[in-house]
């Protein structure tokens, strides 16, 4: 027996808010379900779906997902994950026809999808104190104390410059592999 999604009427016209970007986003099977969605151009079915996460959930390859386990992820994602989504107008979910698409929404959620690792320093950490010891740098130099005045100020404005400038480049092309999309990546190449 199949029920019909409708989505409210200020969905999809209006921008989410924060409140509803982190409601939906605080599940793993919704980031999962986005990360998939992401990685495939056109509607994507709730079978296949279903068996993506299900790998994600349980770490293995999609073959290698059982039948319970498919079921689980499917039936949940069914009836609670995918109608909220739906409702909030992140996806479009046709529950009759078993299948999930991308909205305008979807794209702008890519940013609260990046991972940072454990074991990482936090870059927003990093940058405060980096901007904290070129501060120090700058009002040592202004007061003159001896030995940092013995470096000309370009000297010094340069080195700040540089360690910034590398910081940056390192930080975004470290972000570019710290997102879910490298996860399917990995994914499909041990599938195959």
């Amino acid at each position: 027996m199949s029920k019909q999604v409708e989505r409210s009427d200020s969905a999809g016209d209006d921008d989410l808010s924060k409140g509803e970007i982190f409601d939906v986003l605080q599940n793993e099977r919704r980031r999962y379900t986005l990360q998939y969605l992401r990685e495939h151009d056109g509607p994507v079915q709730l079978g296949d779906l279903a068996s993506h996460v299900a790998a994600q959930e349980y770490d293995c390859p999609n073959t290698a997902v059982t039948s319970a386990q498919r079921k689980r992820v499917y039936t949940t994602l069914q009836q609670s994950h995918l109608p909220r989504m739906h409702e909030t107008g992140i996806i479009d979910y046709d529950d009759e026809n078993g299948t999930i698409s991308k909205t305008a929404h979807t794209e702008e959620l890519t940013v609260y999808l990046e991972i940072v690792p454990g074991s990482e320093f936090p870059w927003r950490e990093y940058y405060l104190s980096l901007g904290a010891v070129s501060l120090a740098i700058v009002t040592i130099l202004w007061v003159g104390v001896y030995p940092f005045t013995v470096i000309p100020p370009l000297v010094w404005a340069t080195l700040i410059a540089i360690v910034l400038s590398v910081s940056a480049g390192y930080h975004t092309y470290a972000g570019r592999e710290m997102t879910l999309t490298e996860y399917v990546a990995e994914e499909a190449e041990s599938d195959n």
